[in-house]
């Protein structure tokens, strides 16, 4: 899906954090969709954008290598991305903290305080309006990796268009 955008010379500076699990598949390939859309819509120098996940497993490793092969069919390098666990800074440094499933979102609201905790939103529900679970295609074949793509293609433009309309 190719989306054509309008510079918008208006639009605020944004600070999106994207969320998953382990930070080596959904967030990770999120990271790298919203990048690209931000950058060919001609606002990448106000769209800062990071990626995080709930634990430590995979801290200081690359993406998945799925993750890796289909952003990279999609014209997307995101093979300098390392996995890191979200921590407290991440609430007052981020502007959204955008979870890519419920489990992901109730955790973070939790270790959110009052102040920040309107930060924290279901990635699509914010997105797209749906609320929808990002699913996880850790444990599934290849092929799940294009499903994901096409997901997060599709709620990175319609978050990118969210942002560019009237403030």
């Amino acid at each position: 899906m190719q989306v054509a955008y309008m510079p918008m010379d208006t639009m605020k500076p944004v600070r999106i954090l994207f969320v998953c699990l382990g930070n080596i598949c959904r967030s990770p390939l999120a990271e790298g969709v919203m990048r690209e859309l931000a950058s060919r819509a001609g606002c990448g120098d106000v769209v800062s954008v990071d990626s995080a996940g709930i634990g430590a497993w995979h801290i200081g490793h690359p993406p998945d290598r799925r993750s890796i092969a289909v952003a990279k069919a999609h014209g997307i390098d995101i093979t300098d991305l390392r996995g890191r666990q979200i921590d407290a800074a991440d609430f007052v440094r981020f502007d959204l903290i955008l979870c890519m499933d419920r489990h992901n979102a109730s955790e973070l609201s939790s270790f959110a305080s009052p102040e920040t905790a309107h930060k924290v939103h279901l990635f699509m529900k914010f997105a797209t309006g749906r609320n929808d679970d990002v699913p996880d295609p850790y444990y599934e074949p290849a092929d799940a990796f294009e499903a994901l793509y096409q997901t997060l293609e599709a709620g990175c433009s319609s978050l990118l268009a969210k942002l560019e309309g009237p403030s």
